[in-house]
């Protein structure tokens, strides 16, 4: 199995328009970010987290013309405003494309994006069967484990995939949904910024957070320019735990 971060920013992305900080200034490509997403790689199928508005950048950066199945997080712009650049992967693959996600994300979607789920199917619109999912379900042969976390106040989902555990926006997980990713060989969870966020893990948050399960590795995502520049903040970090960037492939 494979994960290739496609983006590892926040909702604006690095460099934020119009910012003159360090990190926004920076040349280093560690510290450029576009909105978070991954891609999958297991038993030759291909399973994107999240359909954010770089996904059409983001599938031409990486050569990627397979996507065989959608999860998402949640309905929040920075992380479904692509969704109809699935359409291209439609004309290649000459089918549907499966997603899920939580009711509040699927409600959501067929309200914002009424054009795709309506009984109308106006032609070139992304073919998409939109599942609501809440317990362990399969996709083919691959278990996928849904892990319930909340953004504010907002229900959304992480996902457990054999042993990789990607967690995005979250400020709080309860302890049963944490037992779900003890063991994982890699974590990848969100870590905004070094201040207090009201929605998101800040970083003493993610760290304490991490203290409390078992996992090998942790790579850290949804990063804002506050959080500081990318090599920096590396070298503060515990050794199990890295900052991940956009086009880093990890392999489990």
């Amino acid at each position: 199995m494979k994960i290739k971060f496609l983006g590892t920013g926040t909702s604006q992305g690095i460099p934020v328009i119009g910012c003159k900080c360090l990190v926004c200034k920076s040349n280093k490509k560690e510290d450029k970010r576009l909105r978070s997403s991954v891609i999958i790689s297991v038993l030759n199928k291909k399973i994107l987290i999240d359909t954010g508005p770089d996904l059409r950048q983001q599938s031409l950066k990486n050569n990627i013309n397979k996507i065989d199945y959608v999860l998402y997080t949640h309905a929040h712009r920075d992380h479904v405003s692509g969704i109809d650049e699935l359409r291209s992967f439609n004309f290649i693959q000459k089918k549907e494309i499966k997603a899920f996600g939580n009711k509040e994300l699927v409600n959501q979607l067929k309200k914002d994006f009424s054009y795709i789920f309506s009984d109308f199917k106006y032609p070139g619109l992304p073919n998409i069967e939109l599942t609501s999912i809440e317990k362990t379900f399969y996709i083919e042969n691959v278990k996928i484990i849904p892990i319930r976390v909340k953004h504010h106040k907002l229900n959304i989902l992480g996902y457990r995939i054999n042993n990789l555990t990607y967690i995005t926006d979250a400020k709080t997980i309860n302890d049963n949904e944490l037992k779900k990713i003890d063991g994982s060989e890699i974590l990848v969870i969100n870590c905004l910024q070094v201040k207090e966020h009201l929605s998101h893990l800040n970083l003493n948050e993610m760290l304490k957070l991490v203290s409390k399960i078992n996992v090998n590795k942790v790579y850290l995502t949804h990063i804002s320019h506050n959080l500081g520049l990318h090599h920096k903040v590396n070298k503060k970090l515990p050794k199990k735990i890295k900052l991940a960037y956009d086009n880093l492939e990890l392999n489990l």
